[in-house]
């Protein structure tokens, strides 16, 4: 038994437990999205945009229900849905924080427009959550059949190979980068556009599955100026237990920032993480 973090009021949780809790979070992503996802592929039309201006698809509800309705039986704790009322989404935060058994967050489909448009490139993710961070996540890609999954202290893998995938480099130049354009500042997106200092650059819409290719190496570096607690939850720690490194534009320690809405700045190597942290606050104005 341990205590996850002893300068916060974590309760001590075993790790034979938080694997248990690992293991029937993966059978229950890959339930949900063969009962409720998959089969309405290329099914689903534009049903709505919400409050922000994203889509949401009677998938992402089916999937949402389906996964309020079985997770408190891995652990009986409150839930946060991308796919809940902002007020509701707040109730569930604010009551976690008074309770030691945790909470978990849930992104019933990430990439919604990818999905809707018949792009093989969605998620679903669930994290768990104990005094603020996360300790247990989830992301799978059901077109790919690509689990990622991490446990605190315990790595990261993908279907069983441990991440990193492959020696990534330790240039910032020779990097390749994910970068989410629209949610930078503008000249720091224009340098980029113009300038930038790794050699390619990609955007898949997808927040969770951005942090997982970051985490195996498929990506170097990653950007992005604003997700939400359910963009970054899962994908946080699959990052930090491949060895990756993360902080915010304006905040070295990524953790103190807002949690509903945080930037982004991440590396695998630590050579590059420092390279590509250092070039965008030169470059951004705001810092």
């Amino acid at each position: 038994m341990r205590r996850y973090d002893e300068n916060a009021d974590a309760p001590v949780i075993g790790a034979g437990e938080l694997k248990q809790m690992l293991d029937a979070s993966v059978a229950l992503v890959r339930e949900v999205a063969q009962r409720e996802v998959m089969p309405r592929f290329l099914r689903v039309n534009h049903d709505r945009r919400k409050d922000d201006g994203s889509l949401c698809s009677e998938a992402d509800l089916a999937a949402q229900q389906f996964l309020l309705s079985r997770l408190s039986a891995i652990r009986d704790c409150p839930i946060i849905g991308e796919e809940m009322t902002v007020a509701a989404q707040r109730a569930g935060w604010e009551e976690a924080c008074l309770d030691e058994r945790g909470v978990w967050c849930i992104d019933p489909i990430d990439g919604t427009t990818n999905f809707i448009n018949g792009l093989p490139y969605f998620a679903v993710s669930i994290a768990w959550l104990c005094a603020r961070r996360t300790r247990l996540a989830v992301t799978y890609n059901p077109f790919t059949d690509e689990m990622f999954y991490a446990r605190e202290g315990n790595g990261a893998y993908l279907n069983g190979r441990r991440l990193p995938l492959r020696q990534v480099t330790n240039t910032l130049g020779r990097a390749v980068g994910g970068v989410d354009f629209k949610r930078i500042p503008k000249q720091l997106a224009d340098q980029i556009a113009v300038s930038p200092p790794f050699y390619s650059q990609r955007n898949f819409g997808s927040s969770t599955l951005e942090w997982c290719n970051l985490a195996a190496g498929r990506l170097d570096v990653y950007l992005h100026g604003g997700q939400m607690l359910w963009d970054y939850a899962a994908g946080s720690l699959i990052l930090r237990e491949a060895g990756g490194q993360m902080c915010t534009l304006a905040n070295d320690d990524y953790d103190a920032e807002d949690v509903w809405r945080r930037s982004v700045i991440a590396a695998l190597h630590p050579q590059v993480f420092t390279q590509w942290r250092d070039w965008i606050r030169e470059n951004c104005p705001s810092m």
